[in-house]
This record gives C-alpha cells, structure tokens and sequence, in this order.
C-alpha cells in the first residue's frame, strides 16, 4: 500500500496518509488507523507517488 507523508512548508505535518479530500479551502488527510486531520486554507500542489509524498501550501 502506497502511504503519504504530508508537507507543509517543507515540514512533514502528517504521516501515513491514505486519503486526502478537498473541502473547500481545507484538505482531510486520514492515515491507516482512522485518525484524521484538517488544514485550513491550504490546496494539494504536489502529489509523488514514487517518492510518497504530498505536499500542501497556504492557499491565501
């Protein structure tokens, strides 16, 4: 299984992220356990499957 870590100006923020879902101006990240976390006001500009890894910015 492919799992993703989360950046975010250059930081990974999250780990193990299998399911990532736009909401607006926030994206929901939830990992292989079920725990989630949302960040607001950031859009997706970056996914690298080979590298796992997805990366946020600021949307603002």
């Amino acid at each position: 299984m492919c799992e993703f870590n989360v950046l975010l100006k250059g930081e990974i923020v999250f780990r193990d992220a299998i399911y990532a879902k736009v909401d607006g101006n926030k994206v929901i990240f939830k990992d292989v356990l079920g725990v989630s976390k949302v960040f607001g006001d950031c859009k997706i500009v970056e996914v690298d499957v080979r590298s796992e890894r997805l990366v946020l910015a600021s949307s603002s």
